[in-house]
């Protein structure tokens, strides 16, 4: 029962790891990065490791997701700018 559960994880994992690879979008692959952080924090919870999975959880589904989309606005917004002075 435990090895059926820990091999869907994996698969879960490889899919949503593939999804964020073949997105175009940046902001797109941020929600995608986000999908796979809770993937993988439900993979280390499994595997018996949950503080790992709680940190994975923090920063792999959150935080880097957060500063990613940041990012990709400030260059967004950023681009606009240029693009209205000339």
């Amino acid at each position: 029962m435990a090895d059926a559960v820990i091999v869907v994880a994996l698969l879960l994992v490889a899919v949503s790891a593939t999804a964020a690879v073949a997105q175009r979008d940046p902001a797109r692959q941020a929600l995608v990065l986000s999908v796979l952080g809770i993937v993988l924090a439900v993979l280390f919870t499994v595997l018996q490791a949950p503080d790992v999975g709680l940190s994975q959880l923090a920063v792999g589904s959150a935080l880097t997701p957060l500063l990613i989309m940041l990012s990709v606005r400030k260059v967004r917004r950023r681009g606009r700018t240029k693009d209205g002075a000339e």
